[in-house]
């Protein structure tokens, strides 16, 4: 199995010398093609901090971060915008939809932005579409469509370009119960059907147990380490239960 992210002696700090904290503090781990890891920790533990450095949206104090053997802390320009465009895919709390645009447009704006022929581009928008169970409000705008619908377009305008990895930060925070497992149940989808990679933030215990392996981390540093297995996802999400519970943070907030 090839491994698709490497995390290596990852540090970072926030302020000055007079006032320094320590976000991270040589974090290590790796995620393998085909693995759908999350993250968790208590609030302020670095796990926000750590996608952001992973996503390219902040910098790395020290150490190496390693997207299909390609040192993305050295990327800089339009070099890194190339590859945050084509090799990232990126799931939102608050779907970052645009309004103006259908979910059709939405899925295949990057797509548009690539130049892709339009032929291939109706192609993959409906064929991702179906796999996701939205090709009935493909015309719809987001106002149009329940919040449980607007992830659903959300993920597959992640997976459209095809991206070495799926970035997810608290996918289901703003859904309700029932939008929430047919998000989950779509990101299952997502990994085993179609073979995304997948990285995700959650504070939530139950959408935890939907990954594979869960990494907890707190004070900055990899505390523990869960691995689903053959455990049903029961089972699984009670472990997650008892290594929060060892966290010391509140089990409604764990992120």
């Amino acid at each position: 199995m090839s491994t698709v992210l490497e995390v290596k002696n990852v540090e970072k700090y926030y302020g000055n010398k007079s006032n320094l904290t320590k976000a991270l503090n040589n974090i290590s781990f790796k995620v393998e093609k085909g693995e759908f890891v999350g993250i968790m920790g208590a609030s302020g533990s670095g796990k926000t901090t750590l996608l952001n450095c992973i996503s390219t949206i902040d910098r790395v104090t020290s150490g190496n971060i390693f997207i299909n053997n390609l040192d993305i802390t050295k990327l800089k320009g339009n070099n890194l915008n190339k590859f945050r465009r084509e090799e990232l895919g990126f799931i939102f709390q608050d779907f970052n939809l645009l309004d103006t645009l259908t979910a059709y447009e939405n899925i295949a704006l990057a797509l548009t932005i690539q130049k892709v022929h339009a032929k291939e581009i109706d192609k993959r928008v409906k064929e991702v579409a179906s796999k996701l169970e939205i090709s009935d409000i493909l015309k719809k705008y987001p106002y149009q469509i329940s919040g449980g619908q607007k992830q659903r377009v959300a993920s597959a305008r992640a997976i459209i370009t095809n991206p070495k990895l799926v970035l997810a930060d608290e996918p289901t925070g703003a859904l309700d119960s029932k939008s929430a497992r047919q998000l989950l149940e779509t990101f299952d989808v997502l990994n085993r059907s179609l073979g995304s990679t997948i990285l995700m933030v959650t504070h939530d215990a139950f959408t935890a147990s939907y990954a594979d392996r869960i990494i907890f981390i707190k004070d900055g540093k990899i505390f523990n380490e869960l691995t689903k297995g053959n455990s049903l996802r029961k089972q699984f999400f009670e472990k997650i239960i008892e290594v929060q519970t060892l966290l010391g943070g509140d089990l409604n907030d764990v992120i």
